[in-house]
């Protein structure tokens, strides 16, 4: 089962990093908020990010902060297009439905937590 990882991260401001483990890499997406159930939050695509991350906290390269782990555990994909992300987390503090949709360019996060 893939993995996934919620960093939270002080530089440049801080923000929540969610890493899907998808391949060779770690498609990543900026939060500005922690995910919280039944509130959608501003995303912004990243760069895909090395798996090292999954199991990293501490000083990021080149004087870029710190990154703790907020959440980590599996997921399963429902959906992935270009506009549509979904994914079902079992994590320590998330475990439910993580959905990412873009509009134009800009993507939100919604999240609904399982038995809810």
């Amino acid at each position: 089962m893939p993995r996934f990882v919620i960093l939270e991260h002080d530089y440049p401001t801080r923000h929540w990093d969610l890493m899907l483990e998808s391949g060779p890499v770690l498609r990543t997406w900026r939060l500005s908020t922690p995910p919280e159930a039944g509130r959608s939050i501003e995303a912004e695509a990243s760069f895909d990010h090395r798996p090292v991350y999954l199991d990293y906290e501490g000083p990021v390269s080149g004087d870029r902060g710190v990154v703790k782990r907020w959440d980590t555990g599996t997921f399963s994909w429902e959906s992935d297009t270009p506009d549509r992300v979904a994914v079902q987390l079992t994590g320590r503090r998330i475990a439910g439905r993580v959905v990412l949709l873009r509009d134009g360019g800009a993507w939100s996060l919604t999240v609904t937590i399982n038995d809810q």
